[in-house]
């Protein structure tokens, strides 16, 4: 199974010829290769799997699959309990 996380694009830059990008997934910002998605701008949302952001998403749409990650890691802090 693969498992792909909506980021929303907080900048682009090249690196070594490669089109690279901070992406914020709910609040933990990671680079990401933006190669796949040429057209994609700063402020748009995007599925990234291994580094790579591979389809544009709705921030609605992104937005409510963070939203689902933050109540299953507040579930599983209970658990712990």
């Amino acid at each position: 199974m693969c498992l792909s996380v909506p980021g929303k694009v907080l900048d682009i830059s090249s690196e070594e010829g490669f089109r690279m990008g901070r992406v914020d997934f709910g609040g933990i910002v990671k680079k990401v290769c933006l190669e796949y998605l040429p057209d994609i701008q700063v402020g748009d949302y995007a599925l990234v799997h291994v580094g790579f952001a591979i389809s544009r998403v709705l921030p609605e749409e992104a937005e409510k699959t963070l939203k689902l990650f933050r109540e299953l890691d507040g579930m599983e802090e209970r658990e712990e309990r």
